[in-house]
């Protein structure tokens, strides 16, 4: 290795670490990763869109409660047989 090349790798680690030191530090932000999608509009007049509502609990249903639904389209399923039996009539 020429001496040359043995100054320009330290000069090059020497940038690295000044560069790291400062990050390290708070000197320089680090550059933020872009989020994906279309940007959001920021001129003046223009609002934001509001912000989403928190999502519900899902809720569940209890078993007594499943029953009667059951027993309620089955007493529906049970008219509807009935009158299309004397309709056919």
């Amino acid at each position: 290795m020429a001496l040359s090349d043995i100054l320009a790798s330290i000069d090059s680690d020497i940038t690295q670490l000044q560069k790291a030191r400062a990050l390290l530090t708070g000197a320089i932000a680090p550059a933020t990763k872009r989020k994906a999608g279309r940007p959001r509009k920021v001129a003046s007049g223009v609002t934001p869109a509001p912000a989403k509502p928190a999502k519900r609990k899902k809720r569940n249903l209890s078993p007594e409660g499943r029953k009667r639904i059951a027993e309620a389209v089955k007493r529906r399923w049970a008219t509807q047989k009935k009158a299309a039996a004397a309709t056919a009539k």
